[in-house]
């Protein structure tokens, strides 16, 4: 074993401790933190008890979050970027359009946050699955244009000229030809989006003032200020958190380590 397969195994161990701590703390049923042991050797799952009976409507409302915010991402930022990446359509001001694009990268989230709280109050969208859907779908496009248009500039423009010269117009090359051709393009960009509502804080916090919509990362920080003790319960809550987002990662991988135009010309 040489030092760098050696030094490999160390930093995995460190990245990956904190989630054996937090699967081991939610598996003893402990109270106090201090009492956790390193290796249990009696198991308890009344953390897991806990978790589902008082935060499972709370994760299945970030689920409809994250996809809703997922579905809005692609429908937006795919027909942008093909427009973005086909020269022969580009519109005068695009490269422009880019860097402001780059630009709501750098704007920290609590600003847009506090930006769309009186917009969304005379909207009637405060407290609401719209609301926070549009808001977090609003966080991902940007990012989501600039990563698909970075894929469909790599397509042929063979392709493309071969399907205009048999009379297909541009919403059937788009629909029929660049879609599929960018479908891991598509896939990492989703897997992006709904990291980025899955995690979302922020807006949720901001955007909402009573318990009617509550994402399961609010929910988390209202469980630890009503019920601290509870720490069983309260990791058995991040487990249950990190298990869609780990699952679409192990899912979406090979898509997104595939190459975009694999296979499309031949």
């Amino acid at each position: 074993m040489n030092l760098r397969t050696v030094f490999g195994v160390v930093m995995i161990a460190v990245f990956l401790f904190p989630v054996y701590w937090m699967i081991n703390s939610s598996l003893q049923g402990n109270e106090n933190l201090l009492e956790t042991q390193w290796f249990p050797f009696e198991l308890s799952l009344e953390g897991y008890q806990q978790a589902i009976e008082s935060q499972l409507g709370n994760l299945i409302t970030s689920l409809v979050i994250a996809v809703g915010a997922v579905i809005v991402c692609l429908a937006i930022a795919a027909p942008a970027a093909y427009g973005l990446s086909r020269t022969n359509i580009r519109l005068p001001g695009s490269n422009t359009f880019l860097v402001l694009l780059l630009i709501t990268q750098m704007v920290p989230g609590i600003v847009i946050a506090n930006g769309l709280f009186p917009l969304y109050n005379d909207l009637g969208l405060v407290n609401s699955y719209p609301g926070l859907i549009l808001a977090n779908a609003s966080h991902g496009i940007p990012f989501c244009i600039l990563l698909i248009r970075a894929f469909m500039m790599n397509i042929p423009s063979s392709l493309i000229e071969a399907a205009r010269i048999d009379g297909a117009g541009e919403l059937r090359i788009f629909v029929s030809i660049v879609l599929p051709i960018s479908r891991n393009a598509l896939v990492t960009a989703a897997v992006f989006a709904f990291l980025f509502a899955w995690s979302d804080f922020l807006f949720a916090l901001t955007l909402t003032t009573d318990s009617s919509v509550v994402p399961i990362t609010l929910s988390m920080y209202q469980f630890i200020g009503a019920h601290t003790q509870s720490w069983a319960a309260l990791m058995a809550t991040a487990a249950l958190a990190s298990i869609p987002a780990a699952f679409l990662l192990v899912v979406a991988q090979r898509y997104i380590a595939a190459g975009v135009t694999g296979g499309a010309v031949k």
